[in-house]
């Protein structure tokens, strides 16, 4: 199969760092042509399930604008700009919630939007994670640090408590690696 192919861009709102929309024109493999593609440009980001040395999961309980009701959460933030997923993944582990892990497993990079764009989601899991002291995250949403067990976070999934997709997707993954 070969890709698509872009003619073109054109920026249509240039809004901030977190949102850019450009148009693009695009020519599919059998040589159509649309030319009013729209591309959604966001920061990538990265998200976290740790795992204290005491076999607890670091996890959250918070708001965010588009859930009319809480949702449990794991570590997450944005790449700051050239910052490696990994670097990233440690530093918003430490700031958001004061602890640290030494083992860090890759569970995957995934296109949030298969034709939109959006960005791209960096997956970890961080294991034997130990409280080092009281992080300073600048999150916006009002949040409470969690520490559950492998059987609760297996039931809040179940349940729907993970109500933002990609972080339903992560502890599913982390799930699975663990139970293999």
């Amino acid at each position: 199969m070969q890709p698509w192919k872009t003619l073109s861009r054109e920026t249509i709102l240039d809004h901030s760092k977190y949102l850019k929309v450009e148009n693009h024109s695009v020519e599919l493999p059998n040589g159509r042509v649309i030319a009013d593609w729209p591309w959604v440009i966001t920061p990538n980001y990265i998200n976290v399930i740790a795992i204290t040395t005491e076999k607890q999961f670091v996890c959250f309980r918070q708001t965010k604008y588009s859930i009319e009701s809480t949702s449990l959460a794991p570590v997450g933030g944005f790449l700051e700009p050239n910052e490696e997923p990994l670097t990233a993944a440690k530093r918003e582990l430490q700031e958001e919630t004061g602890y640290e892990a030494p083992n860090w497993i890759v569970l995957g990079n995934y296109a949030v939007d298969g034709n939109r764009g959006v960005a791209t989601a960096y997956f970890f899991l961080a294991t034997e994670a130990k409280f080092v002291g009281k992080g300073v995250s600048d999150d916006l949403e009002a949040q409470e640090l969690l520490l559950l067990s492998h059987d609760e976070v297996k039931t809040a999934l179940l349940a729907g408590e993970f109500k933002v997709l990609p972080w339903a997707a992560l502890v599913a993954l982390a799930l699975q690696y663990l139970e293999r």
